[in-house]
């Protein structure tokens, strides 16, 4: 497989990948088919010693199980003949990406993009022998771009936690204040409960003795 751009996930190609819901790939690829050019180099004089058909046998294999993906989310490779080993690295904790040709590479237009990633020690994911490393590079920093840009907007669309608490402290401030002044209207109401309506006291005597005689 060469590097492709938003490749089918459907198939069996990429059974391995296990992506978020919102995730897509954007890229992937494998070693560029020139990058067994040195193995067959050192490999055909050896063939007569069975060493060399070893050597040759192994670079192919390594190439056709080796895949490497990009998605919106963060980066993916995949190596292994007889085991599968998945990696990934997160676009928020990449550090650093370079890329490298070597001789050969520079020749055939392949080469190797390194991934260094906060906290870690060199290189923690290499993409090898891919084709236009440089091209690869560049489109990896872009998402990376793209990927903090929208984690900074989304930051500044949500409200900060102290905004939110103090919104809901004025909510129930505003609730209990409600509750008092309904008490306070009931508690009236029941004080008045027993006076006439026109508020004048009751026909009896100064000395509350009974009504007042004519």
């Amino acid at each position: 497989m060469t590097a492709t751009d938003s490749p089918d996930t459907g198939g069996s190609e990429f059974d391995w990948l296990s992506l978020d819901d919102d995730e897509e790939i954007v890229w992937s690829g494998n070693p560029h088919p020139m990058s067994i050019v040195p193995a067959l180099v050192f490999g055909v004089p050896l063939v007569i010693l069975l060493v060399g058909i070893f050597i040759i046998v192994g670079a192919y294999l390594w190439r056709e199980n080796t895949d490497y993906v990009v998605t919106t989310d963060g980066l993916y490779t995949k190596s292994g003949v007889f085991s599968r080993d998945v990696q990934r690295v997160d676009f928020d904790k990449v550090q650093n990406i370079s890329f490298s040709q070597g001789v050969v590479g520079n020749y055939f237009g392949y080469g190797n993009v390194d991934i260094s990633t906060a906290g870690g020690s060199g290189v923690e994911m290499q993409f090898q022998s891919v084709a236009d490393p440089k091209a690869v590079q560049e489109r990896i920093n872009r998402l990376i771009k793209e990927n903090r840009r929208g984690g900074d907007r989304r930051g500044e669309d949500a409200p900060p936690k102290e905004a939110v608490l103090d919104e809901i402290l004025a909510e129930l401030r505003t609730m209990r204040e409600t509750f008092e002044r309904i008490e306070a209207r009931e508690g009236r109401s029941a004080d008045g409960a027993g006076q006439p309506p026109d508020g004048t006291p009751s026909a009896r005597d100064d000395d509350g003795s009974g009504p007042r005689g004519r």
